[in-house]
């Protein structure tokens, strides 16, 4: 399956060390060669860069660990491809526009039928199963609200849609409308949540070393999500199945409390 990336933070924050942990999954240290993409909001706005070709052989994947680029919210995957040819209209992330704000979806797994499901005013571009989707939560978010909702009313909706694609398979993924990023879970992914004290780590597939107390402040906060663990000497935690959990300026927010039935 495919490989996510996820970060949220109370400022904007270099990603770069993240992203060269999972670049290197993009057919270096991992067999997910088939494209790669990565989105960095910056207000309602996102800066999205896309490659069909091994992130840890890309030229683009290179420029970007190069450059830094600050985001409080990041969304990054590496493909490997089994619905969909390899091709750029089909890597993730995929980008909407709804109320206004950019819409950044990614996900990892298969969803057996979900094309057989009828989509409103969105429709995909390219022939994966994800972006179907997207396309189908973007629609159904679209005829539920007429505006954008706060952030915990939207959660809920997006729970709810989660757990009707859920059964159709393995359904990991992170979306984002530049405020919150909101991830669920069926089979596993993991986070960390960095604040002071800072320390160092150092990444799991390659041979680099970070000391984030150098490039941090003592007010700063960080989460970053992965399907695997990035670094090797912090303590990654495992992300709730079957429940949505929302990033929030560097935190991971408490489940949010379903209303009662009446």
């Amino acid at each position: 399956m495919c490989e996510l990336l996820g970060m949220s933070a109370n400022v904007p924050t270099d990603v770069r060390f993240s992203f060269a942990g999972l670049s290197r999954r993009g057919g270096g240290t991992g067999p997910h060669r088939d494209g790669w993409g990565i989105a960095f909001y910056e207000g309602r706005g996102a800066r999205v860069f896309h490659d069909p070709q091994p992130s840890a052989h890309s030229e683009i994947a290179r420029l970007l660990r190069d450059y830094e680029i600050k985001s409080r919210t990041v969304i990054a995957h590496v493909r490997r491809a089994n619905r969909g040819r390899v091709a750029l209209e089909n890597t993730h992330p995929f980008t909407r526009e709804l109320w206004g704000r950019a819409w950044t979806f990614a996900h990892n797994g298969q969803l057996k039928g979900i094309k057989k499901r009828s989509l409103g005013a969105f429709h995909p571009i390219g022939g994966t199963d994800s972006e179907h989707a997207f396309c189908w939560i973007m629609g159904r978010l679209s005829a539920r609200f007429d505006a954008l909702p706060r952030v915990a009313e939207l959660a809920l909706a997006i729970e709810e849609l989660c757990e009707d694609l859920a059964p159709l398979g393995v359904f990991n993924m992170l979306l984002s409308d530049g405020r919150a990023l909101y991830v669920f879970c069926n089979k596993a992914l993991h986070y960390i949540e960095r604040r002071a004290p800072f320390g160092r780590a150092t990444l799991v597939d390659e041979d680099l070393q970070m000391d984030f107390a150098k490039v941090t402040t003592p007010d700063d906060r960080v989460v970053v999500i992965a399907s695997s663990p990035l670094t090797r000497d912090e303590t990654w935690l495992s992300l709730p199945l079957g429940r949505l959990s929302v990033a929030l300026d560097g935190r991971i927010l408490r489940p949010i409390k379903r209303r009662a039935a009446r």
